[in-house]
């Protein structure tokens, strides 16, 4: 548990440090940029603290290996597996847009001219990589590496990764109005923080769907020895699901609705069933699908024991 309890660590110190130290830097800041907000540069500042945090953990735990950070291949074999994993992506998540417009809870806009659709296609894909990246080499890289390196039971720790992975999709940032701006305006930030677990009914659906998400590529990793798969998957669905969020509406009066969460509009009971569907799939197949084996030789694996 000792690499798990050093993320949460720098995770939550960084909170709360953001919390304590942004009403001294608004002073400093608000006359030099009136139009920040209190919490724009709370969250900025959450940001900041964080990267430095987590490279203070990356150094202690000696991190510093492309192994250790998911690149665990040779760089032709590695972005062939992300490509494969990005096609993966949009064949799998398509029938989960596809559904939501056969059922009625979305439909595509009655004009899509062609200035649109490449606008979102563009939008989806850049999006897609982005948080790809960011996010698989954060979770399925850096510290699921560390904490399954860390436990006895590899499975321990894909669980808690994913757990955490959906719970920070979920701090919610408060909006203070530069009039409402006081010495404690930090803290009630940080309270704030945890706003949407206080209702957990209207978030539940999606925070389950990202742990499922979390799950499926953490196993990817674990069973590729690398984050290539998990990166492409990852940009594949986040691309689909903004491409299908920009280019259809969502209709609140469909009795089906329910199938899709309110917190942004895809994620959902929907996503839910069908990604643990791929799950079952992935586990029955994987020894005969090439792209969750790792197919060389690496001098330290991310999840090898040291």
């Amino acid at each position: 548990m000792r690499a798990f309890l050093w993320f949460m660590a720098a995770i939550a110190g960084s909170l709360i440090l953001a919390a304590l130290l942004t009403y001294p830097l608004y002073l400093w800041l608000h006359p030099l940029q009136p139009a920040w907000r209190f919490d724009k540069i709370a969250t900025r500042l959450f940001q900041v603290l964080a990267l430095i945090a987590v490279i203070r953990v990356v150094r202690h735990l000696d991190l510093r290996s492309r192994h250790a950070w998911g690149y665990g291949a040779r760089g032709p074999d590695w972005r062939r597996r992300c490509l494969h994993g990005v096609v993966a992506g949009w064949i799998t998540m398509l029938p989960v847009s596809i559904t939501m417009c056969a059922l009625g809870i979305r439909s595509l806009l009655p004009e899509l001219p062609i200035g649109t659709i490449l606008s979102a296609v563009a939008a989806g894909l850049g999006s897609g990589l982005a948080v790809g990246f960011l996010e698989e080499t954060f979770f399925r890289g850096l510290m699921q590496g560390a904490v399954t390196r860390d436990m006895r039971s590899p499975l321990v720790g894909v669980v808690l990764v994913a757990i955490v992975y959906s719970a920070l999709h979920f701090l919610a940032r408060v909006p203070i109005p530069h009039a409402a701006v006081t010495w404690h305006s930090g803290l009630d930030l940080l309270l704030g923080v945890a706003a949407d677990w206080r209702s957990p009914q209207a978030i539940l659906d999606s925070a389950l769907a990202l742990v499922a998400v979390g799950l499926l590529l953490g196993f990817t990793t674990l069973w590729s020895g690398n984050i290539a798969v998990a990166v492409g998957l990852h940009a594949g669905w986040v691309s689909m699901m903004r491409i299908t969020i920009g280019l259809t509406t969502l209709h609140d009066e469909s009795p089906m609705r329910w199938l899709v969460s309110r917190s942004d509009g895809y994620t959902g009971w929907l996503v839910l069933l069908w990604t643990l569907a791929l799950m079952a799939l992935a586990i029955a197949t994987r020894k005969r699908m090439p792209l969750l084996s790792n197919t060389e030789t690496v001098a330290r694996r991310p999840y090898d024991r040291a």
